[in-house]
């Protein structure tokens, strides 16, 4: 399974650090996805992370201002979220499993999923 944690509260232009931790399984054996869901709309993906450090891709909301990262030791994985806006409130989502490239931002295609983890950016 997969726990997701590090949400709150932020200022706009703040940064933030999500954790997805992994257990009963290889993270570093699996892609890994992050994706988040507003209220009213669909669940929209961010990043994904090919296994073992491999390709990494970000959707254009996440391009520039987002970036992801591993500690195999820990077999966990992190969001790390910078110059944060107000339009990024969200439950924010991890998800690991082995989707083929075309489907990489399909959320169907992800075989573990973390709980969620809110997401606040106001002043």
């Amino acid at each position: 399974q997969l726990q997701a944690s590090g949400g709150g509260l932020v200022e706009p232009g703040g940064s933030l650090r999500l954790s997805c931790a992994a257990s009963g399984f290889t993270l570093n054996s699996y892609a890994v996805a992050w994706f988040r869901q507003a209220p009213g709309k669909e669940r929209e993906g961010l990043i994904v992370s090919r296994s073992s450090g491999g390709q990494t891709w970000y959707s254009d909301s996440a391009k520039g201002r987002f970036t992801i990262s591993r500690d195999s030791a820990k077999n966990t994985a992190y969001l790390q979220m910078n110059s944060l806006k107000t339009d990024d409130t969200a439950v924010y989502y991890c998800a690991a499993g082995s989707p083929i490239l075309s489907t990489r931002w399909d959320y169907r295609a992800y075989r573990y999923w973390g709980q969620g983890t809110l997401v606040t950016v106001s002043s």
